[in-house]
């Protein structure tokens, strides 16, 4: 039974079942709505708000990278709730200006990318955010083995670029990094716990890494 207030979709001529399905539930999630309504552009914004309000990563932070920004929901909050931070992000994706945010259009995986991060930020950070995911091609191993290799690059640069005591967020999936990954994390970080978000899709299979009390050149 659907809920009172549920939208149906029809399927239009040139709209496929699939297309159908996702437009009925992006009209009917909860937090879509609550994001409109909040001038937030994605429903993103509240997976990284629950985040912060469990694990308090955002206090303090004063300098913050976001990796893989597009639409820039999470710049957003983190601009919301720290109005005075030095905010810098990167996409592929052409992204509309945020207030007090400099964007970079450009492929984090490129070699120019990392000094053009820091050149941006203008210090060490205290807060690394990744929420890149390569593009899926419809096999899970693979697609898995492609994201996890983003999530390592995220890591190395944030082992060059925090401050002693930052913080490193990163999407993870299938449950969570790999052991080897989180082995290397947990030589470099205080603490490193796995969180599904209540933002997030119960049938996503995304998880979120948040490594804080980062140790600095000491864990070399």
């Amino acid at each position: 039974m659907k809920p009172p207030g549920h939208q149906r979709v029809k399927t239009a001529r040139k709209r496929t079942a699939q297309s159908t399905r996702w437009l009925e539930r992006q009209l009917n999630d909860p937090y879509v709505r609550r994001a409109k309504a909040e001038g937030y552009r994605s429903r993103a914004a509240y997976k990284l708000s629950e985040l912060d309000e469990r694990f308090g990563f955002l206090k303090g932070a004063k300098r913050v990278i976001d990796l893989g920004l597009a639409p820039g929901g999470w710049s957003q909050v983190v601009k919301r709730r720290l109005p005075a931070s030095t905010v810098v992000g990167i996409d592929l994706l052409p992204v509309d200006p945020i207030e007090g945010v400099e964007i970079l259009l450009m492929d984090f995986m490129t070699d120019a990318a990392p000094d053009a991060l820091r050149a941006a930020l203008g210090g060490p950070a205290d807060l690394v955010l990744s929420d890149m995911a390569a593009n899926t091609v419809g096999h899970p191993q693979t697609d898995a083995l492609r994201t996890m290799a983003l999530v390592e690059a995220a890591a190395e640069f944030a082992y060059e670029v925090l401050r002693p005591g930052g913080a490193f967020v990163s999407k993870v999936f299938a449950g969570g990094a790999d052991t080897t990954l989180v082995a290397e994390l947990k030589r470099r970080f205080a603490t490193v716990k796995h969180a599904k978000p209540p933002a997030s899709r119960k049938g996503s299979v995304e998880w979120f890494v948040v490594c804080q009390g980062f140790k600095g050149q000491s864990a070399e």
